[in-house]
């Protein structure tokens, strides 16, 4: 017997919405669901008044009434406490963020998905843009299908999951469609994903960049104030020469280095525990010790990474307690230190 929405629905009207004292259902409080392989993600809007407690109450309540339904194998619950203002383009985006990397295959688009969930459980408001127009991920890692709603001709909506607002090139065409494009269309689809989406209030917007040093990039850092950059690399000097390429670029154009994060950093043996490192190790660490740049954390090559992002269940979403997940969310706080280190160091006028 599959699992139905309205079986979500029947168990989350127990819920009782402490300010109207309606159930959260009669409420319209469920603002979406989502079922993909037994795997649930509820949307729940909630009053801005709601004391703390009451809002942790919500939130308890619905993972466990649905975490009880045999079908379902895991639960993931988005609260959320304000209605997105419809204002086109990036004006209410606080941050804008680029995750990038110097050649393709070290697992940029990954990293992406998985620091933009782990960014969402810190309370933040995420977006993800997906700017690689040749290869887009992000569909398929945020196991989001169905395509942008263009009823307002001047403006997209953005599609959701996992809490997060993304945009893509993938969304708009099919997956195995191949994008022949020349370097001012690829320079214009960016500005329109940048400009023409409903992106609403967010607190950082997270761009998943192409590899290399092309339009892309210089579009980006043309167009947006980039708020910094994230670079991401394998240990191996090949996939180094690259990141310090990317770096470079980054800094030519005046925008921060957040940090290096080394990706497949090593590989630990389920069955005896022995560390492998294929890729070599503690090349990206050394290296952004020479740029005097941070070190955001190490990911190791993981089979539930992979299995996860092929499937569009990001770890860090569906499986928060592997350990993993918790390195995810290690790197996520460092760079949301960053982003309000940069906000507390904005200068003010003072009158004597």
């Amino acid at each position: 017997m599959s699992l139905e929405k309205t079986t979500i629905i029947d168990v989350l009207q127990n819920i009782i919405d402490p300010i109207s004292q309606k159930n959260i259902v009669e409420n319209d409080m469920v603002k979406e669901i989502h079922i993909k392989d037994k795997n649930v993600q509820v949307v729940i809007e909630i009053n801005p008044n709601t004391a703390p407690d009451k809002r942790k109450d919500i939130e308890n309540s619905a993972y466990s009434l649905i975490n009880d339904i045999k079908q379902v194998k895991n639960v993931f619950i988005v609260i959320t406490a304000e209605k997105t203002k419809l204002a086109k383009g990036v004006k209410q985006v606080k941050h804008i963020i680029a995750v990038a990397s110097g050649k393709g295959g070290v697992g940029k688009s990954t990293t992406t998905t998985n620091l933009a969930v782990a960014m969402q459980k810190l309370g933040l408001k995420i977006g993800v843009m997906d700017a690689d127009v040749f290869g887009p991920s992000q569909p398929r890692m945020l196991g989001i299908k169905g395509k942008p709603d263009v009823s307002n001709r001047q403006a997209l909506q953005p599609l959701e999951g996992y809490g997060l607002k993304a945009m893509s090139i993938g969304f708009l065409v099919e997956e195995d469609r191949p994008i022949v494009w020349r370097g001012p269309m690829v320079m214009s689809a960016i500005k329109q994903m940048l400009n023409d989406v409903i992106w609403g209030e967010l607190d950082v917007l997270i761009v998943d960049m192409p590899p290399g040093t092309g339009d892309a990039q210089l579009t980006l850092a043309q167009s947006v104030p980039l708020s910094g950059a994230v670079i991401v690399s394998t240990p191996q000097d090949i996939a180094l020469i690259d990141a310090r390429k990317g770096i470079a670029m980054f800094q030519k154009v005046n925008v921060p280095i957040l940090g290096i994060i080394e990706n497949m950093s090593m590989f630990v043996c389920p069955n005896c525990s022995h560390e492998s490192h294929i890729f070599a190790n503690g090349g990206a660490k050394n290296e952004a010790k020479k740029l005097g740049v941070s070190f955001l954390g190490e990911i190791p090559i993981d089979i539930d990474i992979r299995k996860t992002s092929d499937t569009g269940l990001p770890i860090v979403a569906t499986k928060p307690d592997n350990p993993q997940s918790k390195i995810y969310m290690e790197i996520a706080k460092k760079i949301n230190d960053s982003l309000n280190n940069q906000e507390d160091k904005t200068p003010t006028i003072q009158f004597s």
